[in-house]
Formats: C-alpha cells, sequence, structure tokens
C-alpha cells in the first residue's frame, strides 16, 4: 500500500525514460504537494483495482473532485480514507477556473462533517456521501471494523439461531454410501 504515490499518473507524469514532464499539473511546483485533485468524468474508470486510491493516498491526496466516478474506484476511495465528491459539471468547471497555474490563491477545502467544498473565492459547494461512508472516513473505520461495532448483535443473533438449528453448526457431517 506504500511506494504507490511516485506512480501516481505514471504514463502522464513521465516520459519513457523516467523524466518527468514538466507540462503534467502535478509536476509543477504549485501543485507538487496538493491534497484535493479535480478530475474528469468517470474519474477513475479502469482502475478497478485498490492500487490507484493506494497511489493517491501515497502521493497525498485526501480528496478528489470529479462529476462522476467508476463505480468500483469508487467505493474503493472510501475503503483506503481517500473521499471522492461528486459536484455538477457546472462546479467542476467553476472549481477549476478558480485553480488556474495564474492564480495566487490555490486553496480548495473539503470539510467532510459539513459536506461543503469552499472555493478559493470563498464560495460553498454541497456534496452528499452516504451516511455510513461519512461515519467511516471520519472514525477511520473500514468495513470490517463497522460490522465489529455490532458484534454483540451478531453474537445474540448467532445464539437464537443456534438454538433454533443446531444442525447447521454441527462438528462433523454424515453421509451414507449414497449420498
Amino acid at each position: 500500500r506504500t511506494g504507490l504515490g511516485k506512480h501516481l499518473f505514471h504514463e502522464m507524469r513521465y516520459t519513457e525514460d523516467g523524466a518527468e514532464k514538466p507540462d503534467f499539473v502535478l509536476n509543477q511546483s504549485a501543485y507538487r504537494s496538493a491534497s484535493v485533485i479535480i478530475g474528469g468524468d468517470n474519474f477513475g474508470c479502469g482502475s478497478s483495482r485498490e492500487h490507484a486510491p493506494w497511489a493517491l493516498k501515497d502521493f497525498g491526496i485526501r480528496a478528489v473532485i470529479s462529476t462522476s466516478f467508476a463505480d468500483i474506484f469508487y467505493n474503493n476511495c472510501f475503503q483506503n480514507a481517500v473521499l471522492p465528491v461528486r459536484l455538477p459539471a457546472e462546479a467542476v468547471a467553476e472549481l477549476a477556473g478558480e485553480l488556474g497555474p495564474d492564480r495566487n490563491n490555490l486553496t480548495v477545502r473539503v470539510d467532510l462533517p459539513a459536506q461543503t467544498v469552499t472555493l478559493p473565492s470563498g464560495k460553498v459547494m454541497s456534496f452528499d456521501v452516504p451516511a455510513e461512508r461519512k461515519q467511516a472516513l471520519l472514525e477511520g473505520l473500514d468495513d470490517i471494523s463497522m460490522t465489529l461495532q455490532y458484534a454483540d448483535d451478531i453474537a445474540d443473533f448467532q445464539a437464537r439461531d443456534r438454538a433454533a438449528r443446531p444442525w447447521i453448526y454441527a462438528a462433523t457431517w454424515q453421509t451414507d454410501a449414497k449420498g
């Protein structure tokens, strides 16, 4: 999960001999320490493995703002503490316009508890995020730790189910020669 940040957008960031491409945005001094990036439509398409969010996180990206995300990538972001923020196309275009290289203020604030993005101009835009995903990010939980919050309920269910259907929990199974 670590060490992948240097390979983020590899084909776009580097030449074949490994030199940085100066025109790629993350290679420009104003954007080298970016923690929020703006992506195009269907961001993450083709990135169905967790390596893409791992690379984003390792590079220092904490949020990706786009109009839409590939489904698997979107879910993998939450699993790896990267917030995917969906905004309408007009809002993404406005944000990108405020963050151009000729601008002095390149600060975008993404506030997960308030579910807002604040542009350099001070304009605030709202976004939606599923409540359970928001909770997981805010509390640093993955799917397993979220499930373990219900350990007592799970144990109660298992005890009731074991009493009602003991054969399901039998340690050994016997069959006759025909079966």
